[in-house]
């Protein structure tokens, strides 16, 4: 019988190191075949976890988050397209509105769509642009929009192709804040560029983006739907599926993963598997990324409910020596509880790592602020956990359920202590990596892969690493 390990049954052995302080580490990694990262750490597909504000701080700090999919498949796409327009070098359609709206109208839209400005529009050309300065000290807002926008005559534009540098001598020259992009030969708009994209460009230089400079982001499915919803999501702008389910090991998940693949051009990610033969199945059938994890998360109740599992680091190491000889990343998913958690999943092999207990509790994950006894809590929900269950049966239907109703459960639901912003907790975590990869005398992720040394630990041996305010528990 095989002996499984996980994180605090090891500890890394230190090694020589060239490098002369932590911060030369590079954190840059691989999420997928075809999806790079700044820093391998994603927000997992929770629905207390990831929505579009989670996502968003994610991608602009280097690395993703994974938006939900226990909502409708009209709820993530609008999710995927908030993180998308959120950031981008040009935006390629921007919100028109007609030349006859009013100015509540106007704005109404702008709001449902999360933007500042609106493109009106008469006979199919532009006729000025409407933005939040012309309606601020504005009290009648039945007027019609076109009393108050900029008018077309007004309107300082460029040629559809104009570079970001001569965008930015335009906006800077002209004291604006949108540049309408028209064809020179038609006239017609082609794309918007705004100073405060250009601002965000330049504040996260290590941001996950796309081609045209939009914010990366990932989007869960299931096999239900799975085509379905990942045809919404992809031309949303998804840059990655991940064909989320307990158990991927399975016929079902195969079949749904080569019907992804034929169809859709974007990465697709499957898990949570723990085994090499699972790693070898799934790769086979075109998975561009391999979650692992079955049961190592602080709200899953697996193991304890199916008695079925492999100890987190063991899985990792499984999964990773079969995933690397094809070239396919591997994210660890679930089990961390400590920032050196997260070089020991690098070490072990994974190119990421998948989590939700690091990330619940910011200011960016879904749910509001509980006081209970003077400290600040979020709620954060395992996705197989009762009240997950629940709030999805009220989604599907339509209605409050007031009633219990069974279903069989394998996660929790818990308080967590209140974190403040992520971006908090992601500078802790990359610290923490960068030590590890220092102690370990690597340089880079690869380096991490190929240099690192494990020791397993006695109980004992766990206590002694302990601080002295933590020696009663983890």
């Amino acid at each position: 019988m095989r002996i499984g390990l996980t994180y605090a049954d090891v500890l890394l052995v230190p090694k020589r190191t060239p490098l002369a302080s932590r911060s030369e580490a590079i954190t840059k990694t691989m999420f997928t075949r075809n999806i790079t990262l700044s820093i391998p750490l994603v927000s997992a597909n929770m629905a207390t976890v990831t929505e579009h504000k989670m996502a968003i701080a994610l991608a602009r700090h280097g690395g993703i988050g994974v938006i939900h999919q226990f909502g409708s498949i009209e709820d993530q796409v609008r999710e995927i397209q908030l993180v998308k327009r959120s950031t981008s070098s040009i935006i390629e359609r921007p919100l028109c509105g007609d030349y006859s709206i009013t100015i509540r109208e106007a704005i109404t839209r702008m709001q449902t769509e999360g933007v500042t400005s609106l493109l009106i529009m008469k006979d199919g050309e532009l006729a000025g642009i409407f933005t939040s300065r012309d309606y601020l000290f504005e009290k009648n807002w039945d007027r019609g929009v076109a009393e108050v926008m900029t008018p077309r005559g007004r309107l300082v534009t460029a040629p559809f192709g104009v570079s970001l540098e001569e965008a930015k001598h335009i906006l800077h020259q002209h004291r604006i804040e949108k540049l309408p992009l028209l064809d020179t030969a038609s006239g017609k708009v082609m794309g918007l560029i705004t100073t405060q994209d250009i601002k965000k460009l330049e504040q996260w230089p290590q941001a996950s983006r796309d081609t045209k400079g939009r914010l990366l982001v990932a989007a869960a499915i299931g096999v239900k739907d799975a085509l379905e919803r990942g045809e919404a999501l992809v031309n949303a702008g998804a840059d990655c599926l991940v064909l989320d389910i307990a158990h991927a090991h399975s016929d079902l998940v195969i079949t749904r993963l080569r019907e992804l693949k034929s169809r859709f051009s974007c990465d697709v990610m499957v898990g949570n598997i723990a085994t090499a033969e699972a790693a070898r199945d799934l790769i086979e059938a075109g998975a561009d990324g391999l979650k692992v994890g079955i049961g190592p998360s602080p709200v899953c109740s697996t193991r304890l409910m199916a008695g079925a599992g492999v100890p987190q680091l063991t899985a990792i190491m499984d999964v990773a020596a079969v995933a690397r000889s094809y070239g396919v990343p591997v994210t660890a998913d679930g089990g961390a509880k400590h920032p050196g958690d997260v070089g020991k999943a690098i070490a072990a092999g994974a190119s990421t790592l998948y989590s939700g207990s690091f990330f619940a509790g910011c200011d960016e994950a879904p749910g509001m602020i509980i006081m209970k006894e003077g400290k600040r809590y979020k709620k954060y929900h395992g996705s197989a956990s009762y009240e997950s269950s629940h709030k999805r049966k009220e989604l599907e239907k339509g209605v409050v359920i007031k009633e219990r109703f069974d279903t069989f459960v394998e996660g929790v639901s818990v308080l967590v202590d209140y974190k403040g912003p992520v971006a908090d907790v992601i500078f802790g975590l990359i610290r923490g990596l960068q030590s590890s990869m220092s102690y370990c005398g690597a340089r880079t992720v690869l380096e991490m892969h190929e240099n690192a040394e494990f020791m397993q630990i006695t109980a004992a041996g766990w206590e002694e690493s302990k601080t002295h305010g933590n020696k009663t528990g983890d």
